[in-house]
């Protein structure tokens, strides 16, 4: 596959599919225990399996979980209906699921990125989950395999399927859509978001079209993403692929395909179902839903503080636009607590944020650690900001508080890091001034280029003990001073 040169001249068209597991503690229409990792075959009943005669219940939590996400997500919840969609497949045991069709339970919603780009969603609807087939052999595909193997555990695990419009543009906005709905969804208690245990599950279609054309493209449905890199890497290798295809008088077929993380490409599957293809129709064992002006709004009511909210505060206490990358990382890192203990404590909320967004975020990505100390990393902030240490030092003293636990000034005195005595500052100036008459001068007339020259040669006197920006303050009122 070519480049990403390929692209040029194309404009990438994006809708994503995504599949919540909802938490609940049974499935949608039965008793049966809502579990991950549990022996195969041991969470079902005939309500699950289909059995002849069994009914379904409606599980109403699962439906207030429903509710929320719609909320969540600024749509109308509506009065609506399940119906039978029927299609054959070994991992289902009834040989239909029972869904929603064209009156779902969420419409017309949207989700704002860290960005500010809001992102149309068309609906969230309810529906049972299927069970889980495993192709044994080869390379896990069917069509390797030399037996498969079924478990209906998942079966009637009821899910929630949000449908986004066709508003992303590149494979980073299809990433941070998903990052960004999976902490709504963990923030409103409704799923744990683990991509890798499937209770996060996204298809994404994809189209291509000539940039500054309005009309959408045929698109392509890419299934077996497992993760956010998976999926940005099948967008833009299936958005190369179509765009060659067609730049070489090609024709894109609607088709659902595969991607394959081994070989980074992406696999003809099947053609692309239609919605007459499914024959669909009413479930007639289960009355239409409605949650009731009441509930909805007792449950909007009880929703906690999402993302955006949650950026929103992190970003007025810092004082940095809310589209700051910054402000995303530390919300998407649920570091933001961190921040309201800063500003509680009247630490600077701006050094608060960049510590957290540099020193923090970097060092739990390399470390995995989750545990930094609430109470020492304020300390260790108003420490830096009553010049106890310098900015080297307290970035040195964190890293290590993050990768160790302990006390911010322990860590300091074992690094051998001491604050200047009192006045101790001013000796050094005068003795880098005295020691550099002619540079003095230039600066004092004015040459700005000089203070880099002058805080280099009191970092080197002080042994890298200086408080630099203290140093700078200095720097310049002596200036001043030595002006009048």
């Amino acid at each position: 596959m070519a480049g990403t040169s390929v692209m040029s001249g194309w404009e990438i068209v994006i809708g994503l599919e995504v599949h919540c597991e909802l938490r609940t503690e049974t499935k949608l229409f039965c008793s049966c225990r809502n579990a991950f990792g549990d022996e195969p075959n041991t969470n079902v009943c005939p309500v699950c399996l289909g059995l002849p005669g069994s009914l379904p219940v409606l599980n109403r939590l699962a439906v207030e979980y429903a509710v929320r996400i719609g909320t969540a997500l600024h749509c109308t919840v509506q009065p609506s209906l399940f119906h039978r969609k029927n299609y054959f497949y070994p991992d289902m045991p009834k040989d239909y699921q029972i869904s929603q069709y064209d009156v779902p339970i969420n419409i017309d919603g949207w989700l704002e990125l860290p960005s500010g780009k809001r992102i149309g969603v068309i609906r969230a609807h309810m529906e049972e989950d299927t069970g889980k087939t495993t192709h044994v052999g080869g390379g896990g595909r069917i069509h390797e395999a030399s037996h498969s193997l079924v478990d209906y555990n998942r079966a009637g695990v009821p899910l929630v399927e949000i449908v986004s419009a066709p508003d992303m543009r590149s494979a980073e906005e299809a990433r941070d859509y998903v990052e960004e709905l999976r902490a709504v969804l963990i923030a409103t208690g409704v799923s744990d978001g683990k991509m890798e245990e499937g209770s996060l599950r996204v298809d994404c279609n994809v189209s291509v079209r000539r940039e500054g054309s309005t009309e959408l493209g045929t698109r392509c449905e890419i299934k077996n993403m497992n993760s956010l890199r998976s999926l940005a890497h099948a967008v833009d290798y299936e958005a190369a692929r179509q765009a060659e295809l067609l730049a070489s008088g090609g024709v894109v077929a609607q088709e659902t395909r595969h991607w394959d993380e081994a070989d980074g490409s992406t696999h003809s599957m099947r053609s692309k179902e239609e919605a007459f293809d499914y024959r669909y129709f009413p479930e007639p064992d289960l009355v239409a839903l409605d949650p009731g002006p009441e509930w909805v709004g007792s449950v909007k009511s009880a929703l906690g503080v999402l993302p955006a909210e949650r950026r929103a505060r992190v970003a007025e206490a810092a004082g940095v636009p809310v589209s700051s990358e910054a402000v995303a990382t530390v919300v998407r890192l649920q570091l933001d607590g961190f921040m309201t203990a800063a500003v509680s404590a009247k630490a600077d909320a701006a050094l608060a944020l960049r510590r957290l967004a540099n020193e923090v975020a970097g060092e739990l990505a390399d470390s995995g650690r989750r545990d930094l100390d609430l109470d020492g990393f304020v300390r260790l902030l108003l420490m830096e900001q009553q010049g106890e240490l310098t900015s080297a030092q307290a970035r040195t003293v964190l890293r290590a508080l993050v990768a160790e636990g302990g006390e911010p000034s322990a860590i300091a005195a074992k690094l051998g890091f001491q604050a200047l005595a009192s006045g101790a500052l001013d000796a050094v100036m005068d003795e880098v001034i005295a020691a550099n008459p002619r540079e003095w001068e230039r600066y004092s007339a004015g040459d700005d280029r000089l203070t880099g020259f002058f805080i280099g040669k009191i970092k080197v006197a002080t042994g890298g003990n200086a408080d630099l920006r203290a140093a700078t303050d200095l720097l310049r009122q002596r200036r001043s001073t030595a002006a009048s």
